[in-house]
């Protein structure tokens, strides 16, 4: 390997005048200058350690990516800044690298991806041989937030694909013996009524159990049908208040016999959306009846609407215990529920409607607390952004 200046520098340490020192420094402040702005251009992060782990250079992404300044984590522990970090785990010798994922949750919730190089030195021993050993690790870190979101996504309709054939056969084997025992009780009921009252009451109430767990059997297959069946949008302007203000005012009943407060915080200049009216009314009545699901009596439930450059937004802040981090990736699996009365559809259906929209759900949960489920929907003229020359945002007057 060409050997650098700072090299040819040490070489030649003995034989520098006092007058040419100057110059020499100034050299080496411009590389180490010109090293900098490199490492500071590069996307991915980068931390270099001493073999205990104490951090002496990081650059500028790794610093975004952890939400951290510069000047906090030079000579400190690189465990202490990352904590769930296990430094002795990682840190596996003079030959060993380590590449494992970890997932962040400040400043953003990703996933990164890091691997551990150790940084080797070289010593002569007594016996004139060279021997290496670690000075340091560097540690490169890779956001693959969006590759694993990709993956999930891609994995999720190959699911909901084989969740499709099997509802239509499901659909069909079940649906209708459910309809010819519907019939039958009917049958039943006509010439219980030609009996004296005293056998007729006995043999009704269980017809009206058989009936109802009729109903409720058809209700499942029509929930899991809605749910996993791709409808057609019929869209035209509509007003995002007013389809929250609907949806809440149909549940008054509910709200009452519940004891719950729903607090609604508006916003006035929201812009109309092109949206299926029908389709996102039942996406905020299902957001809304989980959220009753998951309060006890006397919960708070706040809807807030808002909007920014590019989105409306519905928020659905609710008082209900929150989610453990453990169940917060099984949220929208297909009869995944934490709730006794939960049918575990209500959130797949809710998922399903907003991204037929074009757009998106964030979840965020303090366990003991509560969880605020928000909606996020495109401007219908920002769905596709044109691009100018060289990649520039086109802009029309």
């Amino acid at each position: 390997m060409k050997p650098g200046f700072l090299d040819k520098l040490i070489e030649r340490i003995g034989r520098v005048g006092p007058e040419d020192v100057q110059t020499y420094l100034a050299r080496l402040a411009r590389e180490k200058g010109f090293l900098e702005t490199i490492f500071n251009a590069i996307q991915e992060g980068v931390i270099v350690t001493e073999p205990g782990g104490t951090i002496t250079y990081v650059n500028q992404a790794a610093c975004r990516l952890f939400g951290f300044a510069r000047e906090d984590c030079i000579g400190r522990l690189i465990s202490d800044r990352l904590r769930g970090l296990n430094w002795d785990e990682v840190a596996g010798g003079a030959e060993k690298v380590i590449s494992r994922d970890m997932e962040v949750f400040y400043p953003d919730n990703r996933i990164l991806n890091f691997y551990v190089v150790p940084l080797q030195g070289e010593t002569e021993t007594d016996a004139h041989e060279t021997a290496t050993f670690v000075i340091g690790y560097a540690v490169i870190l890779r956001d693959i937030t969006e590759n694993r979101r990709s993956a999930e996504q891609t994995l999720e309709s190959e699911r909901l694909s084989a969740l499709t054939l099997l509802a239509a056969g499901v659909a069909h084997e079940i649906g209708n013996p459910l309809n010819s025992l519907h019939i039958h009780m009917q049958l039943l009921e006509r010439r219980l009524r030609k009996l004296p009252e005293e056998a007729r009451l006995p043999l009704q109430e269980s017809i009206e159990v058989a009936k109802e767990e009729i109903t409720r059997l058809d209700s499942i297959i029509n929930q899991f049908l809605r749910a996993i069946r791709p409808t057609p949008l019929e869209t035209r302007p509509e007003d995002i208040n007013r389809i929250v203000q609907e949806s809440v005012s149909f549940l008054e009943a509910e709200i009452a016999d519940r004891n719950t407060i729903v607090e609604q915080e508006l916003r006035s200049d929201l812009p109309l959306l092109e949206v299926d009216r029908n389709q996102l009314k039942q996406a905020v009545y299902n957001v809304i009846k989980n959220a009753f699901q998951a309060m006890k009596t006397g919960g708070i439930l706040r809807i807030r609407t808002d909007r920014d450059d590019t989105h409306v937004s519905i928020s659905f802040a609710d008082t209900g215990g929150g989610v453990s981090p453990d169940n917060m990736g099984n949220l929208f699996q297909p009869y995944f529920t934490t709730k006794a009365q939960g049918s575990g559809l209500g959130l797949l259906i809710v998922r399903r409607i907003v991204r037929a929209h074009g757009g998106e759900i964030d979840l965020v949960s303090t366990e003991g607390v509560g969880l605020t489920l928000t909606i996020r929907l495109p401007f219908r003229d920002n769905r596709v952004r044109l691009l100018g020359p060289g990649g520039a945002e086109a802009t029309a007057d």
